[in-house]
């Protein structure tokens, strides 16, 4: 999962940049509105809608803005009725990818979809076909901060996670979706402040990826299904070294 877990981190920090020059904002506000029309508008009862303040918060989404998206969810005010749908398929060198969209038109969004498969020289994959390979799971990236690799992974286990890796410069704990915001407040209670945290699709097995050109096409079809309009979340089960990564980012 190295390779998967960097660009996990590399694409929160690309965030990050996007969230400042207003980009992520229209993700931010879709999930905001799909949350509270599922689950209702307070945030304390419905945990979805918990995360998407959160992230709204990191953007530095006014707070005026927020509200409005909350209560179009809602019904208390009119707006745009947004549609969940997931596309699956497989990208260069066989990578399996998922994706998952908010969108008011699902013939637009399948339509563009498809053209960016193709366009990158990947297929589009029937429901199911991708799907199984991925489990949601509670996703949280730290920083050791002068703590050690066990101190780390006891801290971890003893608040409820279910498996925790050290890699370099960078800790990942994964936790059950029920166990997510409890294992948040154990690690911050413990003086621990997290650079993500997330409930993600993760990959129970990866196809490795070594060759350049393989990696570079791949990763440029996943960068154009992530800055596509409708798409909030995309998902790949690839592990490739860090320099093509790190290559990749430098480029961006």
């Amino acid at each position: 999962m190295a390779g998967h877990s960097k660009w996990a981190g590399i694409k929160h920090k690309k965030a990050i940049v996007d969230a400042q020059r207003g980009k992520l904002f229209s993700k931010v506000i879709r999930e905001l509105t799909a949350a509270a029309r599922l689950g209702g508008g307070d945030a304390a009862a419905n945990p979805r809608l918990r995360l998407a303040v959160q992230k709204a918060r990191e953007a530095n989404l006014p707070k005026d803005t927020l509200e409005k998206a909350i209560k179009r969810g809602t019904g208390d005010l009119p707006g745009v009725s947004y549609e969940e749908m997931v596309m699956e398929g497989y990208g260069p060198g066989g990578v399996a990818i998922l994706v998952e969209l908010l969108t008011d038109n699902k013939n637009r969004t399948s339509a563009a979809i498809r053209s960016l498969f193709v366009r990158h020289e990947a297929n589009v994959a029937g429901a199911g076909s991708v799907s199984w390979l991925f489990q949601k799971r509670g996703v949280i990236t730290l920083n050791p901060r002068g703590r050690t690799e066990e101190q780390l992974m006891d801290l971890a286990l003893e608040a409820g996670a279910d498996d925790f890796k050290m890699e370099a410069d960078q800790a990942t704990v994964l936790t059950s979706p029920g166990a997510f915001e409890s294992v948040k407040q154990a690690l911050q209670r413990a003086g621990l402040s997290w650079e993500s945290a997330d409930l993600a699709m993760v990959p129970s097995s990866t196809v490795r990826v070594d060759d350049p050109a393989k990696a570079k096409a791949l990763l440029t079809l996943l960068d154009a299904l992530e800055d596509q309009e409708d798409s909030q979340h995309v998902y790949a089960n690839f592990d490739m070294p860090d320099a093509l990564l790190a290559e990749h980012a430098q480029s961006a």
